[in-house]
């Protein structure tokens, strides 16, 4: 990255914001949308890239598909509060962890996992009870109704 930070402009955000709804939209899609010629687009998308705006494309799969249709948020706590700052790269390999935030309030972090069912999850808190010592409380998701919205894409003018 090449350290620049602050808002980007507002054709940075129309490239932006065409890549959230198609990250593999192409270059001549994004010129369109943008007014810009194609050259101009991947000098800024590369731009992006090199800024740390844009950190990467991916696949979106739909968890119940691939034999993954139970979520649950798992709020941990360190049993030894002095040993808090290791837990999360304790926790990295568990692949059924698809997210591991530390917060303010009861719990130091909650993990949002996905398992293939009941049995699992309880074999997960284990693991994480085991390996991590930590205390845990879980919620199941019974439905989601919308999750991995976009970031709103301001400009430097907005």
């Amino acid at each position: 990255m090449s350290g620049e930070t602050g808002p980007i402009d507002q054709l940075d955000a129309v490239l932006v914001r065409a890549l959230l709804q198609d990250a593999r939209a192409t270059l001549a899609a994004l010129a369109q949308a943008s007014g810009l010629s194609v050259s101009a687009v991947q000098a800024r998308v590369r731009r992006l890239e090199k800024r740390g705006v844009i950190t990467g494309y991916r696949a979106q799969v739909a968890a119940e598909a691939v034999g993954m249709p139970l979520a649950a948020f798992i709020e941990i706590s360190p049993l030894d509060p002095a040993h808090q700052d290791l837990i999360p790269t304790q926790l990295e390999g568990l692949c059924e962890i698809e997210a591991c935030h530390s917060v303010a309030g009861d719990a130091a972090y909650i993990l949002f996992v996905r398992v293939a069912g009941p049995g699992r999850l309880e074999e997960l808190i284990r693991q994480i009870r085991d390996t991590a010592q930590v205390t845990t409380r879980t919620t199941v998701v019974l439905q989601t109704y919308f999750e991995e919205r976009p970031p709103m894409v301001l400009t430097a003018e907005e």
